[in-house]
């Protein structure tokens, strides 16, 4: 059962004054709970109960728009009408970067990392305390919010340019997709090549420390980088797994 010992913590209102969260979920007593936490936590909130709702809310606006009017997404995976993992395969499909947490009954491994794959930032299964939902919910929008590389000049190892200030990567002349996820933990490793990266360390630089998540996250997003930067991603030559320590560009 979901923990009714709600602490009345003080938020900090610079996360808190415009933070609007859409909250989808079908089953009302884990909905209504979610909900009056985060209200309690000084959070405008609004509803979905089925997959169909929610889609018709992100579609009324832009993805990218300046107007668009969520900062981060609670998302149940067994909706009515649309499943979870295609609300948020179709946000990131759409480009939109949106914040998006999982929540969800399906707690083994293949799930969480099926979850991640298709774009969600976090992953909770139920029963789930609010204490640790509310502090999840808080990293997402902190890492939104204030976690970005600087500038820097153009960037090139061997056949792979990054460009920072357009967010554009190009692989043997090439426009690649990537996502800001991807994009960061690339500009991270080709500013320093032959360095090796463990998995905590780049949670730390790309997710930020207060990530509360599993860090299969990055191996997922090694891979996805893998696929679309090496010629043979079975055989990677720029990212390198280091056994026993982590991974290495170059």
């Amino acid at each position: 059962m979901l923990s009714l010992d709600i602490p009345k913590t003080s938020p900090s209102p610079e996360f808190t004054q415009t933070a609007h969260i859409l909250v989808v979920e079908d089953e009302d007593l884990i909905r209504e709970m979610v909900v009056l936490s985060l209200q309690e936590e000084g959070y405008e909130v609004s509803i979905a109960t089925d997959g169909r709702t929610a889609s018709d809310l992100l579609q009324a606006t832009e993805p990218n728009s300046s107007d668009f009017p969520y900062d981060l997404i609670i998302l149940d995976l067994m909706l009515p009408q649309i499943n979870g993992l295609d609300i948020c395969r179709w946000l990131r499909y759409q480009g939109n970067i949106i914040p998006v947490l999982i929540l969800s009954a399906k707690a083994s491994e293949t799930d969480r990392v099926l979850g991640l794959e298709v774009g969600a930032d976090d992953y909770i299964t139920k029963p789930f305390s609010m204490p640790e939902f509310i502090a999840r919910c808080r990293a997402l929008l902190r890492r939104q919010r204030f976690s970005s590389f600087p500038q820097t000049p153009v960037l090139q190892y061997q056949d792979i340019t990054l460009f920072p200030q357009e967010c554009r990567v190009t692989v043997r002349g090439d426009d690649i997709s990537l996502s800001p996820k991807e994009f960061r933990l690339l500009e991270l490793f080709i500013s320093s090549p032959r360095r090796v990266w463990s998995r905590e360390q780049l949670i730390e630089q790309i997710w930020g420390p207060d990530f509360l998540g599993d860090t299969k996250t990055v191996d997922v997003h090694i891979r996805w980088l893998r696929e679309k930067l090496e010629p043979d991603p079975s055989q990677p030559t720029h990212i390198v797994t280091v056994r026993g320590f982590g991974y290495r560009f170059g």
